[in-house]
């Protein structure tokens, strides 16, 4: 990345100004934009070839580059105001840190605004550690924080809470559900009787009588397919999701990771090769070649029924699909192609983050579409809610999470 930065920045003459838009990559990263490598050199480029006239010019092309979501534009602003701004930048840095007073959860300029300031003074703040420890205790350990937090939406979440949010995923009372097998195992209380086992013991215990073993059915932890929408809408909540699928897959469950936006990409194998979820998620990352894309459901779901629904749907497997539903084309398609998913599993279960508002209805002719062939339908937006499918994945039955209540509003 250094070596393609180097070069670009031989080609445009632009000195240490490609430095600076480098730096300034990291801040937006660091505030939570999905800013990468690429993006740095496109920006350098963009900026060499459109040049550096007016400050509005220069702000619309690393805009054009770096923001790929308009609920990141607030993010964008507070920082360019910030990081290019010389006159009195401590000041408005450390107006920045002040506390402020709670207001809306939908004030985006403020929220905006801590999470620029946490991403520009990450590395700057040098307090002394037993006044972080304290200061966490007091901040973090509270029962009523704990509670507020857990009903923060992951999209609201300043890069510090996401990464409080991932440590809290960690710590989820996973999953304990437990499915009957058609392999057999020696139970003394078993209602069979195991021939082979009854006829060596009575072998060893000699002609004095006969010597009864029994079994019974052996039980397993079903396997887990996921199916998490990456597109531009869903990274965020994918993003967190897939600490979730790291932490079953490392407790010893069997779980198979798929992404998709605008293509269909197998992400187990990078999920399970590390410990860190981090290093896990960054190595499913550099995978995929679609993320923050478009949105094609119905050609994801046919390339997995196609490819895949053989491999992983045996054995009793439950399906996460983890998307909000928003597909524009070949609503047709994705009718027939969630009824042979739906088929070929035990249980599928749909987790859609737009579920959060109360006055959520099924209009989209996408989530017409998808919602006869589910057996629940959840919202993943905050850790309560991922606490909640812990407890559903839990249950024999489905507890909750009805779908028909939602077909039933929008009959005819």
């Amino acid at each position: 990345m250094h070596l393609m930065l180097r070069c670009v920045v031989l080609e445009a003459g632009t000195g240490r100004l490609a430095e600076n838009i480098a730096y300034f990559a990291r801040t937006l990263r660091a505030a939570g934009l999905p800013v990468g490598p690429g993006a740095v050199v496109d920006a350098v480029a963009a900026v060499a070839a459109a040049g550096i006239g007016h400050r509005q010019d220069f702000r619309a092309t690393l805009h054009a580059v770096f923001v790929k979501k308009r609920e990141h534009s607030a993010v964008f602003d507070q920082a360019f105001a910030i990081f290019w701004r010389k006159r009195a930048l401590m000041e408005r840095m450390m107006a920045a840190m002040m506390p402020v007073a709670p207001g809306r959860p939908d004030d985006k300029r403020q929220e905006a605004l801590r999470r620029v300031s946490e991403a520009l003074y990450n590395d700057a703040s040098k307090l002394d550690e037993r006044e972080q420890d304290r200061l966490e205790l007091d901040a973090r350990m509270t029962v009523s924080d704990l509670e507020v937090f857990k009903t923060r939406d992951f999209e609201q979440m300043t890069a510090a809470e996401v990464a409080e949010a991932k440590r809290q995923v960690a710590q989820l009372v996973l999953p304990l559900d437990m499915i009957r097998t058609r392999r057999m195992r020696a139970h003394s209380g078993g209602r069979l009787i195991d021939p082979r086992a009854s006829l060596r013991a009575s072998m060893r215990a000699g002609a004095g009588g006969i010597v009864l073993r029994r079994r019974e059915a052996a039980e397993r932890h079903p396997p887990i397919v996921a199916l998490c929408d990456i597109s531009g809408s869903m990274s965020q909540y994918s993003q967190i999701f897939l600490h979730f699928l790291h932490a079953l897959a490392k407790s010893g469950r069997k779980v198979h990771s798929f992404v998709f936006a605008t293509e269909l990409t197998n992400v187990s194998r990078a999920l399970q090769a590390h410990r860190d979820p981090d290093l896990a998620l960054a190595a499913a990352t550099r995978q995929v070649r679609d993320w923050d894309g478009g949105t094609r459901i119905g050609t994801a779901l046919a390339v997995f029924n196609r490819q895949w629904s053989r491999r992983v749907l045996s054995q009793g497997a439950v399906v996460l699909l983890i998307t909000d539903g928003l597909e524009r084309q070949g609503t047709e398609e994705l009718r027939f192609q969630m009824d042979r998913l739906h088929r070929s599993c035990r249980r599928l279960i749909w987790l859609n983050p737009l579920l959060r508002y109360d006055a959520f209805e099924p209009k989209a002719a996408g989530i017409r579409a998808m919602l006869p062939h589910v057996d629940e339908f959840r919202t993943i937006h905050n850790l309560r809610s991922m606490a909640d499918l812990c407890a559903a994945l839990s249950a024999r039955h489905s507890v909750g999470g009805d779908p028909r209540r939602f077909l039933l509003g929008t009959a005819g």
